[in-house]
């Protein structure tokens, strides 16, 4: 049992269900404050030196300071996160993605103060759920300025693109921020990320071996549980496997979502 299943147990029904449209929420209703009487919205926003200073609600509050741009962009910004944080909670459960953004959240403070003068957003820890979303669903499609359908798969690269960018180049405030939104990331994924890495090696191993020895046929590597699909039907496909199911199932992307958990009993009759 891993350790965020124990914690599961001990403490799951103290998960906060669509904490995604809680947070969009907040962050509409200082938008409107701010836009109805000039609030200014730096009295919410992270800065270490004024916590330190007392203003201990900027440790909350900094989630809720919304996107500075024009209010089309806004609204298809809150529109993406609601979509990508419900999409993780409904794979992972309320309280694993409340676990994801409570540790980027920490990891986001504790950057914040190594620079204690400068304001700390929360842009990046935003864009971890973007990030977490394009890594289990990366051949999803969006419609890039409502007209040019793009997997998202690549506007993620684009994203740690942007991202090593500002490591070399950002103000050090942003580069700590970078790295507080990719640790998290890496907390969740860095295992499935590894047992990929080996998996593509094992299978590079095969097809020389295969190539090598002349081999007409070929063994599929990966198979929807589901549906019966292959890494040989379709090449392109990219399959996953899914953490809540007992023992190694595959499933494509139209299924990962969608399925019955196997359980231990059920795997163990196979």
């Amino acid at each position: 049992m891993s350790f965020l299943t124990k914690l599961e147990h001990l403490f799951g029904r103290l998960a906060i269900p669509n904490l995604s449209l809680y947070l969009i929420v907040g962050q509409v209703f200082f938008w409107g404050l701010a836009l109805m009487t000039g609030f200014d919205l730096g009295h919410i926003a992270l800065l270490p030196v004024a916590v330190v200073a007392g203003e201990v609600w900027r440790l909350a509050t900094f989630v809720l300071v919304p996107p500075n741009a024009h209010p089309v962009f806004i609204a298809f910004a809150w529109y993406l996160f609601y979509l990508m944080g419900t999409a993780l909670e409904q794979n992972w459960g309320a309280f694993r993605y409340n676990i994801f953004l409570g540790v980027g959240w920490l990891l986001t403070i504790a950057a914040a103060f190594i620079t204690p003068f400068a304001y700390a957003s929360n842009l990046f820890l935003a864009g971890s759920v973007f990030l977490a979303f394009a890594y289990l669903n990366p051949d999803f499609v969006m419609m890039l300025f409502f007209i040019l359908p793009v997997k998202i798969k690549w506007l993620a690269l684009l994203q740690w693109l942007g991202y090593g960018y500002v490591l070399v180049v950002g103000p050090w405030s942003a580069r700590l921020a970078v790295l507080a939104a990719t640790g998290n990331f890496l907390l969740f994924f860095a295992g499935d990320i590894v047992s990929q890495i080996r998996t593509g090696r094992r299978r590079m191993t095969h097809q020389a071996k295969v190539f090598a020895a002349g081999a007409d046929e070929r063994e599929h590597r990966h198979r929807c549980r589901v549906c019966g699909k292959t890494d040989l039907s379709d090449p392109r496909m990219d399959f996953r496997y899914c953490s809540k199911c007992a023992g190694n199932q595959c499933y494509c992307p139209d299924h990962l979502f969608n399925h019955e958990h196997v359980l231990v009993d059920d795997e163990a009759k196979r």
